[in-house]
């Protein structure tokens, strides 16, 4: 306890080598991370229109005065290498995504700073390269972002897993390293990670589970009676491979469940199928007691899960219900796993809004935006993308896809979905919602931009007369227009010269009050 005292209490004098407002930056960087960092950065430019992370990363470059532990003598560093290494990572975290109106000089001066602290630090140390890069930084931003260290592994698992028809590759190599991870399951990290990609291997004897319900074998050494067992596992596998590489798209409608796909789950999931049955089928008010059932779901792998999902009926669940039920997955520790989560929220939510004629009831909003804060990059793949690669953005899709972007979505979360919006043909709808995003004023870079007019010059024979698109391009000329170079100019003159709209005589003048 004292020593948490003294950590507290040094971290409080840190904070107060800052001035108002960066202090407030740098505490919500020590408090709530990247995302804490961000709401903080939000705020402060709405307050203040001038206000500038130069103040703050020059204080994070100053000289401290610093006692050497084993050496007992005073000396000086920079103030950024007293912190810890986790605000050092989500300090680089953030840069990155706000680096685009960060002055230059000043993040190069905190990576020459960060640089002299961190060269055996492998994490940090490609963080910095990353916003080398980020920042245009000739020389240093061409090299590798992995340490020597790193390419000598990778190399050695490319030589281990070349041979695509190997036999129990991956369950050996995380057979060899159990004990590395049983060492570590005390964090929350390893917890995740083993509950989503190798709970199969850490399922121990002891559960009174039939031997040929089990999925996979702890043991190597596989009989040549269960030849015909093995092929099925490594078939499963390679189906679960196929899924996790196949990307955020929806795939395609799974069969109606049978009773031998229970066999594959473990017999206390199986246990607790008929209970959640009941409570997803009820329309009353879920209590306490309710939770340890559903900590089941945490417990299984992706492949476990989607079966479960499947048995429970989760896209017919009815929408009254979805409160209670997405409060209670909120309320699950730890989180859920970023497979687990989208997998979900797929099977719960997906049809439900791909279904959607008039707009959505309040039930579906508050169990849509509630699972959507607490999984904005889970929501992202496994529901916004898949109603909008779909074409089946509609007026009622729209209008709850523009709450999640204004009200759930982080910055960069919506620079994700932006991007999404630039790989499938335009509706209506969908210029709501590309709209919205460009009225955030997402961050884009010079690549994207151009990306995104070229689309613009694509889709706007279809939208002559559309307003919508329209108050789009106007929104373009007036809030981007430092992005608009020679080519985009041009690209853009060619839309307006297509729009028969009132608002023409607006587009044309816009854009020629932007200089080059």
């Amino acid at each position: 306890m004292l020593a948490g005292l003294v950590n507290c209490s040094a971290m409080a004098a840190l904070l107060h080598r800052f001035h108002s407002p960066s202090r407030l930056l740098a505490h919500a960087l020590l408090t709530g991370g990247v995302n804490g960092a961000q709401k903080v950065l939000n705020k402060l430019r709405g307050v203040h229109s001038l206000f500038s992370l130069r103040s703050f990363l020059e204080t994070l470059c100053e000289d401290e005065a610093w006692l050497d532990k084993h050496t007992q003598e005073l000396t000086t560093k920079p103030l950024v290498c007293l912190f810890s290494d986790a605000f050092k990572t989500d300090l680089l975290c953030f840069l990155h995504l706000v680096h685009s109106w960060a002055p230059q000089d000043s993040v190069l001066s905190l990576l020459h700073c960060l640089s002299q602290e961190v060269q055996h630090k492998p994490w940090i140390w490609a963080l910095i390269r990353q916003l080398h890069r980020d920042i245009g930084d000739e020389g240093v931003g061409e090299k590798t972002l992995l340490t020597s260290e790193c390419v000598v592994r990778l190399k050695g698992l490319c030589e281990r897993f070349k041979a695509p028809q190997a036999k129990g590759g991956w369950e050996a190599y995380l057979n060899e390293h159990r004990s590395v991870l049983q060492a570590d399951s005390g964090t929350d990290l390893v917890q995740k990670k083993r509950k989503s990609e190798v709970m199969d291997l850490d399922t121990e004897t002891d559960m009174n589970e039939p031997q040929t319900k089990r999925v996979k074998t702890d043991s190597p050494d596989i009989e040549n009676s269960e030849g015909e067992k093995e092929t099925v596992d490594e078939e499963a596998g390679d189906e679960k491979a196929l899924q996790l590489y196949s990307g955020p798209e929806r795939a395609s409608p799974p069969e109606e469940p049978h009773e031998d796909s229970l066999s594959v789950l473990p017999e206390h999931i199986k246990a607790a199928v008929p209970l959640m049955k009941e409570l997803l089928e009820s329309e009353t008010e879920w209590d306490e007691s309710c939770m340890p059932t559903l900590k089941v779901l945490n417990e299984c792998d992706t492949k476990q899960l989607e079966i479960l999902c499947g048995i429970l009926g989760l896209a017919e669940t009815p929408e009254q219900t979805l409160p209670h039920f997405c409060s209670f997955l909120l309320a699950l520790t730890p989180d859920l796993s970023h497979s687990a989560a989208s997998v979900i929220i797929k099977n719960l939510l997906l049809d439900k809004v791909l279904s959607l004629t008039e707009p959505a009831s309040r039930s579906l909003v508050t169990g849509v935006t509630s699972l959507c804060s607490r999984y904005p990059r889970p929501t992202c793949q496994a529901l916004i993308e898949p109603v909008i690669k779909e074409g089946q953005t509609g007026s009622a899709q729209a209008e709850l896809l523009c709450r999640l972007v204004k009200d759930c979505l982080e910055p960069h979360h919506r620079l994700l979905v932006f991007e999404m919006t630039l790989e499938g043909a335009w509706n209506e709808g969908l210029l709501s919602v590309i709209h919205a995003l460009l009225d955030l004023k997402i961050e884009l870079n010079e690549g994207l931009f151009s990306l995104f007019t070229n689309q613009l010059s694509s889709q706007c024979p279809q939208f002559t007369k559309s307003m919508k698109f329209a108050k789009m391009i106007l929104t373009v000329l007036t809030k981007f227009q430092c992005h608009v170079n020679a080519a985009c100019q041009q690209t853009l003159s060619c839309c307006i010269s297509f729009n028969e709209t009132f608002l023409k005589k607006s587009l044309q003048a816009a854009l020629k009050r932007i200089t080059l």
